[in-house]
């Protein structure tokens, strides 16, 4: 792969137990809708990084993905609600609404789910359908969803349709306890939706807990990470953001070549890529801000090398266990742009010895020139 090429990858309870979604007078629910497959779309940009998170209802989901959120703020993140992709209610449905069971999979437009999904990962924008709950219809306008670098999808009943679960690369259960989501549940409907305590415990045994056994629960056992007690876990929260960096700062070239390492970028770091792309930026400027880019990579480069294990004795007597630099260390520079970051390397191992070397092209043929003088 020539350095061109290079370059361009790189930018490139109690009561009825029912699980059928409408109740009606023979008990039965609304069949199964048709499921057609959908397209294996590829494309050469960087993908994003897609969370599911699920659980039951007042299970701390949505505390869950407002923490991860708040913690990867240097990235670009958005939130797909599964609540968003209610279909609506006909005027039928509408005069029996006690009687709808909103945690059924029926209840979820599932193929505008995946269609938005995979077009999000496509680099595409897309409009998130805005679902009122008091009306139980879409209203206008839509959300108007950018690409991100990570992508959270949450929501009840996201890990029920393997298409959807194959779109993910990470999949979360949160789990608490039902008393738990119970309470929570029955001060949210009193206090925000207006509901009394009886209504709340009559939809609860009728749909809410028959569907998160029959549908929800057993979808744990796809989760590749179970919280216990949600957003109050903050040890598995700060786990699960260390891992999501890890992988945000994997390149796609690093999959290919097991010895390169990219940065990991951050606010500094784009900031100094702004100043240095900008056209305005006077020479002075770019060459200093490209100087500090090239001592972090030397920087970072220095951090791969072997080391040792070294016991020192500080100045007020204390044993400290450190690590010893590798020795006999020596640079090779590529001519040309390799010169640019010899200073940076002299600054940072003191009395290191630097080789050249010059590849270039003749036809077909690459050759590469030595220079045996050594630089100090």
């Amino acid at each position: 792969m020539n350095p061109k090429s290079v370059e361009d990858f790189l930018e490139s309870s109690a009561g009825a137990h029912f699980s059928g979604l409408l109740l009606d007078e023979s008990g039965l629910g609304k069949s199964e809708l048709d499921q057609p497959t959908t397209s294996n779309a590829e494309s050469f940009h960087r993908q994003p990084f897609i969370i599911g998170v699920a659980g039951g209802a007042s299970s701390g989901k949505t505390s869950v993905c407002n923490m991860i959120i708040e913690q990867l703020h240097d990235q670009r993140v958005v939130l797909v609600n599964q609540d968003s992709f209610y279909y609506d209610l006909t005027v039928e449905e509408l005069t029996r609404v006690q009687d709808y069971n909103f945690d059924h999979p029926d209840a979820f437009d599932t193929e505008k789910l995946l269609t938005c999904m995979e077009n999000l990962k496509l680099g595409e924008a897309v409009d998130i359908p805005n679902y009122d709950l008091k009306t139980y219809k879409k209203i206008l306008p839509a959300r108007k969803v950018n690409p991100s670098h990570v992508i959270i999808l949450e929501g009840i009943l996201i890990f029920h349709d393997p298409r959807v679960r194959e779109l993910m690369n990470m999949k979360i259960f949160v789990d608490t306890d039902a008393d738990v989501r119970l309470a929570r549940r029955i001060r949210l409907d009193t206090a925000e939706k207006g509901r009394d305590i009886g209504t709340v415990l009559d939809q609860y045994s009728k749909f809410v807990k028959p569907a998160f056994d029959d549908f929800i629960l057993p979808t744990k056992k796809y989760a590749d990470i179970i919280i216990p007690r949600g957003g109050d876990n903050h040890v598995a929260i700060d786990l699960i953001v260390q891992h999501i960096h890890t992988k945000l700062g994997q390149h796609d070239l690093c999959k290919i070549y097991s010895n390169l390492y990219v940065i990991q970028t951050t606010f500094q770091i784009r900031g100094m890529h702004t100043i240095i792309r900008d056209a305005e930026t006077t020479t002075h400027d770019f060459i200093f801000y490209a100087d500090r880019l090239i001592r972090l990579v030397v920087e970072h480069g220095l951090g791969h090398l072997p080391f040792k294990e070294k016991q020192v004795t500080t100045p007020t007597g204390s044993v400290y266990i450190g690590v010893d630099f590798c020795k006999r260390l020596c640079g090779i520079s590529v001519i040309r742009s390799g010169e640019s970051m010899e200073n940076a390397l002299r600054a940072c191992c003191k009395g290191i010895k630097i080789g050249k070397i010059l590849i270039h092209r003749e036809g077909d043929n690459v050759n590469i020139s030595k220079f045996a003088k050594r630089h100090f």
